[in-house]
């Protein structure tokens, strides 16, 4: 999928198995930031009673999206909100409590990684968590329309897109079509002061941070934000854990 056929066949080789070690999960695990779900399991009553509860604050949502986390990771998944009289009320209309942000990497799937089922998140995905004016239109309609009170940025470890980023600045190869785009908006968040697989895991920190920073700043959220309406909130899931941490 990323070959070239402007580029040398050692040189595309190379960019090839970098990008393969990169999703087989070499880099370094963050530790810093706090966990999204440290709080205790509720019981089955108090959980079916949250679920028909309407969510209306950031902090209603969070709470949610880390009692979900901790389920996914403790392997006690429900898989809420399939059944069939659900499916009817939704023909009605949808009421998500969150917009998640997240990259296309098939191990990191938001409903799934938050045990959430039909009708709870509004999902974005794009390489590398990339904005561009479709993302960015989806997250306002998310907000302005549906009135979702938390936009969760997740990034994740092991990101092949800012791995393709980091290494395309390093040597200076071009990368194929779009995917240099995603290089492009990537290369901002770069971090120089480290080395190897540590340059990558402290971008892909550093990057979900900025993109947080952008979408809270933007003219349609920032008010808001300002009254404490909306939250931008950046986490990070590891794939070694699968625990979701958020970061600032």
């Amino acid at each position: 999928m990323f070959s070239n056929p402007r580029t040398p066949p050692a040189a595309a080789q190379s960019r090839r198995a970098l990008l393969r070690t990169a999703v087989a999960g070499t880099a370094i695990a963050a530790g810093a930031g706090l966990a999204l779900g440290s709080a205790a399991p509720a019981s089955a009553a108090s959980r079916e009673a949250e679920s028909t509860e309407p969510v209306t604050t950031p902090e209603q949502a969070l709470r949610r999206l880390a009692a979900g986390n901790h389920r996914w990771r403790t392997r006690h998944q429900e898989h809420p909100h399939e059944s069939a009289s659900l499916r009817r009320r939704l023909v009605q209309g949808q009421h998500p409590f969150a917009v998640v942000l997240g990259c296309v990497d098939s191990r990191v799937s938001p409903e799934l990684v938050f045990d959430q089922g039909l009708g709870d998140l509004l999902t974005v995905r794009s390489a590398g968590e990339v904005l561009d004016e479709a993302v960015l239109g989806s997250i306002a309609y998310g907000v302005l329309e549906l009135h979702v009170p938390l936009v969760l940025v997740l990034a994740h470890q092991s990101c092949g897109a800012v791995a393709a980023a980091v290494h395309a600045d390093e040597t200076g190869e071009p990368l194929p079509a779009h995917v240099q785009y995603l290089a492009e908006q990537i290369r901002p968040s770069i971090d120089r002061g480290q080395e190897g697989d540590a340059r990558v895991d402290a971008t892909i920190n550093a990057h979900v941070l900025g993109v947080r920073r952008r979408l809270a700043a933007e003219p349609d959220l920032a008010g808001k934000v300002a009254t404490g309406g909306l939250a931008v909130v950046a986490a990070r899931y590891e794939l070694r854990d699968q625990r979701v941490r958020t970061l600032s």
